[in-house]
């Protein structure tokens, strides 16, 4: 079939390399001109998908990228992958908008439109449809078919592959969950139908609000834990050993990524809009979560004036800048907002980031310096803020005048944990 996939990003490209080693012929359709420079050179700058199988599909002619529309035309299945930012507390859906209607233009008679972005429910059908409808002037269900299908990628997760990752699957109608479920059938090891969009954008939101409810309850022990005088590291040690009812989640300087301090306030304004409430568990979980680089700025002024050492003039060497652990991503990184917090109260900063690509540095708000034994030993305190498979932590132990351990790696009398 002719698959076009419209956003060549973390959850698009991998979905078009794989569709395209499965034998299907893929346009991935990106209107970031970069982005598909790269891709027609065949270097991916996603980590889950390695530039050797890129370049392997696009010489077998399966997969070609493009930033031209017209390239669209006469495709069988199209496959929605754009960001969904929230702008103000408000879901931004422009960039569906906007692919919707280049598609609409495209759509003939039989084919199929499929929305993973992850929004609120009822985007499928209240605001995808119509724009489709209007722009091709063809009635969905009848002469289309549409779906969703939330994304569940989870870049570096070495136990659930792409295609081993079970895959919601919604339709429209009958007969448009069986086009999307069968097309799914061939690049996911295990597709689950829902009965409709709603469910399953619901069923995406609840994903990233149970991690992210868990997150910032532990979040918050972390921080009540250590005036009681209790390691909350050890406490979660202890209650993991419980074999049921319990699910480990650790405290760390906050969340970031795209899902969790976006997606769920996704469902927290379609509820105040539809029901006039307040999502209480969402609302609070947010604001302990984005309040965790804070603490880990006042617990690093609090340990320093203790050596003697005012915050304001002192060096600074942040561990880890990505949002998630061996990751290149900084999306909605809190090491962004430790950062900027410490830069306000007068230290000299400086990042150590070995997982970021060369020339993604012009992201960061800090220099960006090797993990070096004369680095570390230079710093009047260094901030673990994610434990890298490729940092040396002994080599940390051993030099750093000072260390705020947020991940609980680090052991030694230099050396606190959050």
């Amino acid at each position: 079939m002719q698959i076009v996939v419209a956003g060549q990003g973390y959850v698009g490209l991998p979905l078009a390399v794989r569709a395209a080693e499965v034998s299907h012929r893929v346009v991935g359709y990106d209107v970031d001109l970069d982005r598909v420079k790269r891709l027609i050179a065949g270097d991916s700058y996603v980590e889950d998908v390695a530039s050797a199988r890129l370049r392997a599909v696009l010489d077998s002619g399966a997969y070609s990228a493009t930033a031209d529309a017209a390239a669209l035309a006469g495709f069988d299945i199209a496959v929605i992958t754009v960001p969904t930012p929230l702008r103000d507390g408000v879901p931004d859906l422009t960039y569906i908008e906007t692919c919707a209607r280049t598609l609409g233009e495209h759509l003939r008679p039989g084919a199929t439109v499929v929305l993973e972005s992850t929004t609120y429910p009822g985007t499928t059908e209240e605001l995808l449809l119509p724009i489709l409808e209007k722009a091709s002037g063809l009635k969905g269900g009848l002469d289309f078919l549409v779906g969703f299908s939330p994304e569940r990628i989870a870049p570096g997760n070495v136990r659930w592959s792409f295609e081993g990752t079970p895959k919601l699957v919604s339709g429209i109608d009958a007969r448009s969950l069986n086009v999307i479920k069968g097309f799914y059938d061939g690049i996911f090891q295990t597709t689950v139908p829902v009965s409709g969009p709603k469910v399953a954008e619901m069923a995406k939101l609840i994903e990233n609000v149970f991690r992210l409810v868990n997150i910032s309850l532990v979040n918050e022990m972390a921080m009540l834990a250590k005036p009681l005088g209790v390691s909350v590291w050890e406490a979660i040690d202890a209650a993991a050993t419980k074999p049921f009812g319990f699910m480990r989640f650790t405290p760390g300087p906050g969340v970031g990524g795209h899902c969790l301090p976006v997606d769920p306030l996704f469902l927290s304004w379609k509820v105040q809009q539809e029901l006039g409430l307040p999502f209480r568990f969402v609302e609070l979980a947010d604001e302990v979560n984005r309040h965790m680089p804070d603490y880990v700025v006042r617990r690093l002024a609090e340990a320093l004036d203790k050596r003697g050492v005012p915050l304001n003039g002192s060096r600074v060497l942040l561990l880890g800048l990505t949002y998630k652990i061996n990751a290149t991503d900084l999306r909605e990184s809190p090491s962004a907002r430790v950062a900027e917090l410490l830069i306000d109260l007068g230290a000299e900063v400086r990042g150590a980031e070995p997982n970021i690509p060369e020339g993604d540095d012009t992201k960061l708000n800090v220099p960006l310096v090797d993990a070096s034994a004369e680095e570390i030993a230079a710093a009047d305190a260094v901030v673990l803020l994610m434990d890298h498979a490729r940092f040396d932590l002994a080599m940390i132990e051993k030099n750093a005048p000072y260390v705020l351990d947020c991940r609980n790696r680090l052991s030694g009398p230099n050396v606190e944990t959050l």
